[in-house]
């Protein structure tokens, strides 16, 4: 998923961001409710993480305006404030849930996944390629009947490669979409990290899936088919 926090304090802000990017999400960070607003505005996201308590806009400005545009994009709201009363007004204020602080991560990635999972309608949950199967609620993957241990970044990778099963997936798309970074795409952080997962999807198994595409990028298909 793409998710933006709009959280102003740096500590809680940067532990997020953290927490969330290595269970293989990307997250943006905005510091205050303007920012955040203008991200939330021009760019698109799965969920918005939207503290209460903010600098310039606050957390409910700042969903209530989305809101006024039109804009359906899922938001968890975080505050100190957990009073039933808050809660109500938070919801009334076009938020879908509401987390009280203190919270536990996990707590706060099941909800997101929750509102994301809703928000995405007839999104797939399951990708299949020949005898590859990606589970992405569980974070499963099994080819035959062999269970594969992939490492968060691996997961990510895959599930892009699945996603787009049959098409050649550029190393610039997998920078912008997997790593989040926007940088030379002739960084051999790509080539890296596909040698590993093809050793952990291919190797000893008969037919390959995970295929290089020379000049251009990679594509996983069944190539039984």
């Amino acid at each position: 998923m793409r998710l933006l926090i709009i959280e102003d304090d740096r500590d809680a802000a940067d532990y997020l961001v953290k927490a969330l990017r290595e269970v293989g999400h990307v997250a943006d960070h905005a510091a205050d409710g303007e920012e955040g607003l203008a991200l939330a505005s021009h760019e698109t996201y799965d969920v918005l993480i939207v503290d209460r308590m903010l600098p310039k806009r606050d957390g409910l400005s700042v969903i209530g305006a989305l809101r006024a545009k039109g804009a359906t994009v899922p938001a968890l709201i975080l505050s100190a404030l957990g009073a039933v009363d808050d809660r109500v007004k938070g919801l009334r204020a076009g938020g879908d849930d509401y987390l009280a602080k203190p919270y536990s991560f996990a707590e706060l990635l099941a909800r997101v996944e929750i509102l994301a999972r809703r928000h995405g309608g007839r999104e797939e949950t399951v990708y299949r390629v020949g005898d590859l199967e990606l589970d992405r609620l569980s974070h499963r993957v099994t080819r035959g009947k062999e269970e594969i241990v992939l490492q968060p970044r691996e997961f990510r990778l895959l599930e892009y490669l699945m996603k787009h099963a049959g098409q050649v997936v550029t190393r610039t798309m997998l920078l912008e979409n997997v790593w989040d970074y926007h940088f030379d795409p002739q960084t051999n952080v790509i080539d890296v990290h596909v040698s590993r997962l093809r050793g952990k999807i291919d190797k000893g198994f008969a037919q390959p899936l995970l295929h290089t595409v020379r000049g251009a990028g990679y594509m996983i298909r069944d190539g039984a088919r």
